[in-house]
């Protein structure tokens, strides 16, 4: 598997996942056109060899010293321009529902786009000091990239409304306690902690897994077909057999 030299994005290749560092600190990682069709292409190369891809922020230089951001949200110069038929080509929308496997740690900012492409993700670890929050109705649009529904399926609606309606913002503790987050870190652990989640993901069948991400999205009336068929794709899978003849060869040896 090989990458592009990306402008927007520091890509790292390791045994159990990808890292893609998103890496625009000049506007602490506020995610535009550039970044979001490299995103578009890291997608593609993962899609055909797959990985669990674990996104990163970087630091900023700050009067304050340096700080973490994961991402500050969408490029507002470039948002500003944007018409109607934007909005429904689904910019961002389209690439958050395409990054499918990625534990992204989160650590700093992220608000706006910063947190709908950290809710397209299945786990989000971050460190108590991490900042989440929607302010879209503070620019007189909504979060439409996935921050209506996704934010809701994980806190609730009642806190999800004080998100998108009141602007409240919520550090890594409170994202923790209203299941926003898996995991919290320190900021020294935070990388190691997201490449521990991806080796235990890796430990796993990863056509199971796959399918298994699949079948939780299918709506509650296709179950237990679709459970059903699951389940029968991979009962003719040469893993099955090589997974249950390991776990009873183990069995058989204590």
């Amino acid at each position: 598997m090989t990458f592009p030299e990306f402008r927007t994005l520091r890509i790292q290749k390791h045994d159990d996942c990808v890292v893609a560092q998103l890496d625009r600190p000049q506007v602490r990682n506020a995610i535009d056109q550039i970044m979001v069709d490299e995103l578009h292409e890291l997608c593609g190369i993962v899609e055909k060899d797959p990985q669990t891809l674990v996104i990163t922020g970087c630091t900023v230089e700050t009067s304050r010293g340096e700080k973490a951001v994961f991402a500050s949200g969408a490029d507002i110069a470039q948002l500003r321009e944007r018409r109607r038929d934007d909005a429904l080509r689904g910019i961002n929308s389209t690439i958050f529902q395409r990054i499918a496997q990625l534990p992204a740690p989160v650590d700093g900012v992220a608000l706006g786009g910063g947190l709908e492409l950290a809710l397209a993700a299945d786990f989000r670890i971050a460190t108590p000091e991490a900042k989440f929050g929607q302010p879209e109705a503070q620019l007189g649009i909504i979060a439409a990239a996935g921050g209506t529904y996704r934010l809701k399926n994980l806190v609730g609606e009642a806190v999800a409304k004080e998100i998108l309606l009141a602007g409240r913002i919520l550090d890594g503790t409170e994202a923790k306690e209203t299941h926003l987050v898996n995991e919290l870190y320190s900021a020294d652990e935070l990388v190691a902690g997201a490449h521990d989640l991806a080796a235990r993901i890796a430990k796993q069948d990863p056509l199971a897994v796959r399918i298994t991400k699949r079948v939780l999205d299918m709506p509650e009336a296709a179950h237990p077909q679709v459970d059903n068929l699951a389940q029968a794709i991979l009962f003719e899978s040469d893993a099955k057999f090589e997974r249950m003849q390991e776990f009873l060869d183990r069995k058989n040896k204590r």
